[in-house]
Parts: C-alpha cells; sequence; structure tokens
C-alpha cells in the first residue's frame, strides 16, 4: 500500500522530457520544510491505495510516460516495487526525489531527477552529496535558485563533483523571486553547460492550479 496524494494527467512542466505528456503520481509526506515548497498540501492529504490500484489507474491514460513525485516518494517503502513494476510494464519512469535520501535502492532503469537543495530552500544542511557521486548518465541533477548566493553555490558544486562532465545539471528559479532572464544571463556569462528550465505547467495553468 501506498499514501497517494493524487495521481493526474498532464504536460511534463520539467526536466529534459519538459513538453511530454505524463502521468503523475504524487506521493503524500515530506521531511523537508524549503521555503518555497509549492506543494504543501502534500504533506498530508492522501489516501491509502494498493500498488495494483495504482498501476491500474496509470494504465487507463494510455502513456507511456510516468513521474513518480511528491511530497517526497523516498519516504514510502512500497515506492520501490512501484517503479520496478512499471519499468516491467514498459513504462518511461521518472523520479522526482529531493537530495537528502540516498537513491542507491533505485531501479536503475528509472531516471532520477535529484533535487539538491540551495541555500533559499532553508534545507542546504539536509543534502547528501552521495547522491551526486552515484548518479548515472541517465540521472538528472536539478538546482532551483532564488538569488545569486544559489547560483554561486551550484556553480561550486557542479564543478567540485563535475557533473555536467557526466549528467544533464537542470538550472531554475524559485517562481516569483528571481527573475528568470538574470538566471538566464549568468548561465551565459558563465558558459556552463547546463539546461536552464521554467516550471512550464505554472505559464500554462495558474500556478497555484492543482493536478496540472
Amino acid at each position: 500500500m501506498l499514501r497517494i496524494n493524487e495521481i493526474f494527467y498532464s504536460i511534463q512542466g520539467e526536466s529534459s522530457r519538459m513538453g511530454l505528456p505524463c502521468v503523475f503520481v504524487r506521493l503524500t509526506e515530506c521531511n523537508l520544510r524549503c521555503t518555497y515548497c509549492d506543494t504543501e498540501y502534500a504533506f498530508y492529504e492522501g489516501t491509502d491505495r494498493s500498488l495494483e490500484s495504482i498501476i491500474d489507474e496509470v494504465r487507463a491514460y494510455n502513456c507511456n510516460l510516468v513521474e513518480i513525485t511528491g511530497g517526497e516518494p523516498l519516504l514510502q517503502a512500497p515506492v520501490y516495487e512501484l517503479m520496478t513494476r512499471l519499468c516491467d510494464l514498459g513504462y518511461e519512469v521518472m523520479l522526482e526525489t529531493s537530495g537528502h535520501i540516498l537513491v542507491d535502492k533505485v531501479d536503475p532503469r528509472v531516471k532520477k531527477i535529484i533535487d539538491m537543495k540551495s541555500p533559499t530552500s532553508g534545507m542546504l544542511k539536509k543534502n547528501d552529496y552521495r547522491n551526486l557521486e552515484i548518479a548515472s548518465p541517465n540521472d538528472e541533477i536539478k538546482f532551483v535558485l532564488g538569488s545569486r548566493l544559489d547560483y554561486d553555490w551550484a556553480k561550486k558544486v557542479i564543478e567540485e563533483y563535475q557533473l555536467t562532465e557526466k549528467l544533464t545539471v537542470l538550472m531554475s528559479v524559485v517562481f516569483g523571486d528571481l527573475a528568470p532572464q538574470e538566471l538566464a544571463e549568468w548561465i551565459l556569462a558563465d558558459r556552463l553547460k547546463v539546461r536552464f528550465q521554467l516550471q512550464m505547467h505554472k505559464f500554462i495553468w495558474s500556478p497555484e492550479t492543482r493536478g496540472v
């Protein structure tokens, strides 16, 4: 059983799969409290569901791309089996996870989007940097930035772990806090080999809209 906050079909708003139709499975619970969190409703709201019922609902959308998200999905142990079963069924599975839980037990077929917490988040000390060492070329490291301090910190992490030489690095702004143009200009000035991204779904729909 897994406690599920919501399952919905939408446009993938982030990552290298941005713009593609995707089924999102949002799990309940998170043990971080980031200052800029936009899914606080997933901390507690949810319904207990069997893996079979979750997979049946995913199948009904007839979409091959599935993202497991939260909250923090890795807090619920059965999620590992869910991801493996979806992979076995031929789905392309993505996992959105914070950088504070070791991802070594995740099925290697899953594309892990590892969200490293910046100083602005208030959760910087929670990062487990071992994730940067064990991430595969199929994975992506995400930095959500709210200030120049965040950007300079991210640059140091990228350099120390040679991230852009190994995998895709994503950079985005804290929505409403840092102007996208500023971040884009910093990236260009420093010639960083990163993928700049915006949360596309917040431009298609109202930023407060659930289930998109």
